[in-house]
This record gives C-alpha cells, structure tokens and sequence, in this order.
C-alpha cells in the first residue's frame, strides 16, 4: 500500500496491520532496481508503523531466494515477516518451508501449491505437521464462509487469510460507457472491491467456534 493509506489504517485500526512488500504484479523473480524498491518500501512501512511486513523471493529454478530474503529480512528487523504465497510457486515446498524456517520468517501463507486451498488442503496439513510449531502455516486463497471450517480442520491450522470481499456499486452518476481504464472486457472504475464487514464477522464467528 501507499505510505498515506497505511498512514489512516493506523489511525482507524487496533489490530496488528501486516504491509506487502511487492514492487509489481507478475513473478517472484525480481531485478536490482526493483530491489531497491523493495527495500525503501520497508523502511517506509516501518516509518508508518507497520507492525509487520511480507514478501516473497525466488530464483529463476523456483527456490528460496535465500540471498535476497536476508538481505530484506535484514532491514525488516525487528518486526516479524511473513513470506507470501510466492511459495506457492516453488518446485519443491516441503524443502523451501525448511528453508524459510531457517532464515527465520515467522509465517507462510500458501494455498498448498494449488489454485487453492480447499484443493490445496493435503499439503496445507504436511506442511503443518512438518513445521511442528517452528513457523506458522497460514492456508490462504480461495477460502469463504462455505469452506472456512473444513480447510481449519483438515489442515489444523490456527490462523487463516482471505479477502472476505464484496462488489459495491459506485457512486458515480455520469458513466462513460466507450471507456474502460485497462480493462477489455469490463468497465471496473464503476464497481469497487470493498471488505465485507458482515463476511469478516461471520468468518471469525466460524473460526471462533473451530480453534
């Protein structure tokens, strides 16, 4: 996020706000450039009191970028990180979670290497059950009120991660209907993601009742 939106995050929220460090869409694969990118948006994140960060780095073979998490883990000290679902695009995620375990991240957030992590759940609970407490597994991607309850129970998982968004309309009377801002197929500058208050409490409600 901008500096100015974590800025009123902060004012507005008692919770612990995580900030995602991440330069651009696209891979996990990323040049010097965007590495000094990097780097400053932690510091600025740390400025304007994230309580944590995440982010995700892997080599052009699908592995940890090793070198370039210790050096970013180095200028996010001493606030805890959590590495993204970037590990959902390793080529062996059982030998990466040892090394995140090893370069010390306190989180993973993964979908079990899969489109999600309902489909995902199998490994989601391996690798729980490898990190035997060492780092916490969070399963994310795809989760809802409809599935939320079978994916804490079969992964045993004690945290979670979802949008819980909605669709709202905009407020917007005069719409121009030849003129889509990036977008082929649809016009999204006349409709916005938001959180979903109801879906967050109802999720908590869920989890609540489960952990």
């Amino acid at each position: 996020p901008p500096a100015g939106l974590l800025q009123v995050v902060k004012q507005c929220v008692r919770v612990p706000v995580f900030v995602m460090i991440r330069p651009r869409g696209g891979d996990f694969l990323y040049s010097d450039r965007e590495v000094e990118v990097m780097k400053a948006d932690i510091r600025l994140a740390k400025l304007h009191g994230a309580d944590g960060l995440v982010f995700g780095a892997l080599t052009e073979d699908g592995r940890i970028d090793t070198e370039l998490c210790t050096a970013l883990l180095a200028v996010c000290r001493p606030l805890p990180v959590t590495f993204h679902r970037a590990f959902d695009m390793v080529h062996d995620p059982l030998v990466a979670l040892e090394t995140l375990i090893s370069l010390g991240f306190e989180r993973v957030l993964t979908s079990g290497c899969d489109s999600s992590a309902l489909e995902g759940l199998s490994l989601i609970k391996r690798l729980a059950e490898q990190a035997k407490g060492r780092i916490v597994v969070m399963p994310g991607g795809g989760i809802t009120e409809r599935n939320l309850q079978r994916i804490l129970e079969g992964s045993t998982a004690s945290e979670f991660h979802c949008s819980a968004r909605s669709a709202r309309d905009s407020g917007m009377k005069f719409r121009n209907p030849n003129v889509a801002m990036g977008a082929s197929f649809s016009a999204p500058e006349y409709s916005i993601k938001v959180a979903d208050v109801a879906k967050v409490r109802t999720l908590n409600a869920i989890a609540k009742n489960i952990l």
